[in-house]
């Protein structure tokens, strides 16, 4: 897939300009991944979960390994030669590109929280500098990697953690022997909406951070490939309109009737809006009742279309626009007043656990795969319990439109450099002060930030070296302007340097580590 992705080329095109813009003696940039600010956009979690190091990284070293350093030199850097001659109008040196073919790895040192701490904005969980004086170009010409590659991630794995939290606050308040169905309340739905395959697994390794659900095929070869990880995530045999619209509109039962002979047993998902929900609901359903309690397993009815909460948990009580624009509702078991949940309440029943909630019939099941958001789940939730039926009677399949509704912008992460060290020869004879003789070699150590005037703070940066550490309340904060000493210490650790993996994890150590901060 990445044959054709040359690396040096990888860039935005302002970036290879900059290794001749540095101050002369340049021998170090040190830089870090800040997410800068959270709720700017509209459809975001209200924490950040630090996700997707290893993954960029490992991304990373493979796009340099296969398409650079395995490469001949004359090739790669004669076709980064071509393409930015005639780019920048310019006969383009290379030297520096053919400097780091020469020496065959990436002169880098990455260090990283790890990966499931949640954070708040303006603490840095990513750092990068050079190793070799002569490569201090590179940690910010591998900037646009870093900051394309890892913003994705790193909102879906925030966002399904916010909805985690919601689907077990009420799961422990409405049907707390079940809380494991949690894990795969959340579906991920999102593959055919994201922009490239890519995304759909950065995103989707994200998700399952949270969840076990998804439809994202690749992210299962991915978690393996990135996070050493396998059996990470799962699905059921599930059918589409084409599938239940090919038997027609007046045979509609047949197709039920068809997929459970084709699967007897385990979990069997239905899309049921093809034509009529109601009519599924409160016809086709108590026709198939038997048959359905004699399966070995689950049918879960699948809406998919309408307003999530009002189809879910129904019109009645809670929708009054609705009630005002039909006058005096004719009857209180009207389906679409009764949404549903109540519906394959009325025909399957269940048990009413000690909590008091209604728990729907282990045969019986329902899932919602369009337009879920945040607010929605509260939404239905709520509706739920005030029904007093168990929020666990729900599973929900977050698409793009949750998941793909980004932009980096939603948590403002950024790449940005904050200290260089320079090479100079003493001008003036300094030894008086402990310092260097003339035409003696001598380091200057430099914190750098940047601070617009004409922001309102949000583009502030840290300054110098950083640390991050463990406050009083046990939050995770930056020490910034700090020594090299400092700077080994804290909670960022080295994952990378010089083209080898020093720190590995698997997303089931994410999975658990999460799972103690619900």
């Amino acid at each position: 897939m990445r044959q054709f992705q040359n690396p040096l080329l990888m860039t935005d095109g302002y970036k290879t300009s900059h290794h001749k813009m540095y101050p002369d003696g340049t021998t170090l940039v040190y830089s870090n991944f800040t997410p800068r600010n959270v709720n700017r956009m509209p459809i975001q979690a209200k924490q950040i979960v630090v996700f997707g190091s290893q993954y960029v990284m490992k991304y990373i070293q493979e796009l340099y390994e296969d398409n650079f350093f395995s490469q001949p030199k004359d090739k790669v850097c004669g076709e980064a030669k071509e393409y930015l001659s005639s780019y920048l109008g310019t006969d383009y040196d290379v030297t520096h590109f053919e400097a780091l073919h020469d020496l065959g790895f990436l002169p880098i040192r990455v260090k990283s929280l790890p990966e499931g701490t949640i954070i708040e904005q303006n603490v840095p969980f990513l750092t990068i500098c050079n190793t070799i004086n002569e490569f201090y170009w590179l940690p910010n010409f591998l900037e646009t990697l870093i900051s394309s590659l890892l913003w994705k991630p790193l909102h879906s794995a925030s966002l399904a953690y916010g909805y985690k939290q919601i689907f077990l606050k009420n799961a422990i308040e409405t049907d707390k022997d079940n809380t494991f169905i949690v894990n795969f309340q959340g579906h991920d739905f999102s593959f055919r909406g994201m922009q490239h395959p890519e995304s759909a697994i950065s995103s989707g390794l994200g998700f399952i951070t949270s969840f076990m659900g998804t439809d994202t095929i690749p992210v299962l070869q991915a978690s393996k490939h990135y996070y050493n990880t396998d059996n990470i995530a799962f699905s059921v045999p599930a059918s589409e309109h084409a599938v239940i619209t090919s038997y027609g509109k007046e045979n509609e039962i047949d197709g039920f009737r068809r997929l459970m002979k084709q699967y007897p047993k385990g979990i069997l998902s239905v899309v049921s809006d093809s034509f009529d929900l109601w009519q599924v609901l409160t016809k086709y359903l108590p026709e198939l009742k038997e048959e359905i309690l004699a399966r070995d397993g689950k049918i879960v009815i699948r809406p998919d279309s309408g307003d999530p909460v009002d189809i879910i948990c129904g019109y009645g009580g809670f929708n009054k626009e609705y009630e005002e624009s039909i006058g005096n509702i004719e009857s209180i078991n009207n389906p679409v007043n009764k949404g549903v949940i109540e519906l394959l309440w009325d025909v399957f029943g269940g048990t009413i656990n000690e909590q008091g909630y209604k728990v729907l019939d282990p045969h019986i099941g329902a899932i919602y795969g369009d337009a879920i958001t945040l607010d929605r789940l509260e939404q239905i939730c709520l509706r739920l319990r005030e029904k007093k039926f168990a929020t666990t009677n729900i599973v929900l399949g977050v698409g793009s439109y949750s998941l793909g509704y980004a932009t980096r912008d939603n948590q403002g992460g950024a790449v940005k450099a904050t200290y260089v060290e320079l090479e100079q020869i003493a001008e003036e004879d300094m030894s008086s002060q402990g310092g260097p003789h003339i035409g003696e070699k001598f380091i200057v150590r430099r914190e750098i930030f940047k601070d617009p005037i004409t922001d309102r703070g949000l583009k502030k940066s840290a300054k110098g070296l950083l640390q991050v550490y463990l406050n009083e309340q046990g939050v995770p904060a930056l020490k910034d302007c700090c020594t090299w000493e400092e700077e080994k210490q804290g909670l960022l650790k080295t994952i990378f340097e010089n083209g080898e993996f020093l720190i590995e994890t698997t997303l089931t150590e994410i999975r658990e580590k999460l799972l103690k901060l619900y």
